[in-house]
């Protein structure tokens, strides 16, 4: 090749990389779009019909008894009981085939089982973002701390676009669940890193956290927050979790990424871990859910219903609730 062609083929190189890369990424959207329209077709096709899910009829109810004797998994027949859509009464949402519904309702009806909705009782929320539950023990009249992340973390950890989190009192108090007054004397807010919790929380009739502790980084660093936080209760007090919880393996699963997936071994590691400070953990039912609503797997972009299960990364999962009384 003579000294003028290599000139000439070096002159054009960068106009060829610009070809090829413009190539690249019209192949990957293409691929993107692919994938976007092929889980919508898969969505669709596996959908229940609507009269299983959609608007469910209101059935007169009060909280339950025994209903929540120990942890449990997200089902579809729970939402079809009286006290679930007595709870859903109460945070002041219809009934939907969500988990993120069914967490807010078995940290609820736990609660109020083992007689810890009661005045002059104190409560810690962890990663509140807007939830109703600190409305609702204000209301019964406990003292609720309610924390989450501080502003300026919250775009660092990318979740500046959900509004799922607090940036303060008044994000909790928006659905009328509690009076003006009673919230305003009831319920405090503080920043608080989940994986670095204050010392001086401390002596608390119960903690909470729906689905926050699997977005701490880690397996590992979420059953740790666990364990810290029955640190902060008073001596008998309560901690009740739900997180993210892997159906499809109890070997592969997801870990050390912004969500991570619990498996049953790692519930069951930590109980023992738990079981040898003295803590009592209540019994897990691991029965999984058989109803159409149970079997279908929600994909991306997640339906606002039915959510019982979902897709993460090639995962089928639910939630999970867990149930922990700190050593007397």
């Amino acid at each position: 090749m003579s000294i003028k062609q290599i000139w000439k083929n070096l002159r054009s190189a960068p106009r060829r990389l610009k070809n090829i890369e413009r190539e690249i990424i019209r192949t990957r959207e293409l691929v993107q779009t692919h994938q976007r329209e092929t889980q919508l077709i898969l969505s669709y096709l596996t959908l229940p019909d609507a009269s299983l899910w959609r608007n469910p009829a209101p059935i007169a109810g009060a909280p339950g008894h025994n209903i929540f004797p120990g942890g449990a998994l997200c089902r579809e027949d729970m939402f079809q009981q009286p006290y679930f859509h007595y709870w859903c009464s109460r945070i002041r949402e219809p009934v939907r085939y969500h988990r993120k519904q069914w967490e807010f309702v078995f940290i609820l009806q736990a609660a109020w089982e083992r007689g810890l909705l009661e005045s002059g009782h104190r409560a810690l929320g962890f990663g509140v973002g807007t939830e109703p539950l600190s409305a609702v023990f204000a209301a019964h009249g406990m003292t609720v701390t309610a924390t989450d992340m501080a502003s300026s973390d919250i775009e660092a950890a990318g979740w500046q676009s959900t509004d799922q989190h607090a940036s303060g009192k008044a994000a909790l108090r928006r659905r009328g669940i509690c009076s003006e007054d009673i919230f305003e004397q009831n319920v405090e807010f503080r920043t608080c890193d989940m994986n670095n919790v204050p010392d001086d929380l401390t002596g608390y009739n119960l903690c909470w956290s729906a689905c926050a502790l699997e977005h701490l980084g880690s397996i590992e660093k979420g059953l740790a927050f666990i364990e810290r936080s029955l640190e902060c209760l008073a001596p008998g007090g309560y901690a009740i979790h739900t997180t993210e919880y892997n159906i499809s393996s109890n070997s592969d699963t997801i870990d050390n990424e912004m969500t991570v997936l619990f498996r049953r071994r790692d519930i069951e590691d930590l109980v023992v871990r738990l079981q040898e400070r003295g803590h009592e953990v209540t019994k897990i039912d691991w029965t999984e859910g058989t109803g159409s609503l149970d079997q279908y797997v929600d994909l991306p972009p997640y339906r606002s219903e039915p959510h019982l299960s979902s897709a993460i990364l090639g995962y089928k999962c639910t939630s999970i609730g867990l149930i922990i009384r700190k050593a007397q």
